[in-house]
């Protein structure tokens, strides 16, 4: 058996703290996006863009390999 049972437990965790932290930072993000010029606007949208993506990519890849023993 090649799974790794530290891995699934940390993996397991960071889908319930996904959404939690996604959501403070959205409400980060909104608090505080009418204070930025236009161009820290847009890296700070960008960047939680590709932040959350990368993570739900992280996650599904992580239970798919580690499940599927690859």
């Amino acid at each position: 058996v090649l799974s790794s049972l530290p891995l699934q437990v940390m993996l397991y965790f960071n889908v319930y703290y996904f959404p939690v932290w996604c959501l403070a930072e959205g409400i980060m993000l909104h608090l505080k996006y009418h204070l930025l010029p236009w161009h820290y606007q847009f890296l700070l949208v960008t960047a939680f863009l590709i932040l959350s993506l990368a993570e739900v990519s992280r996650l599904y890849l992580g239970y798919l390999g580690n499940l599927q023993e690859k």
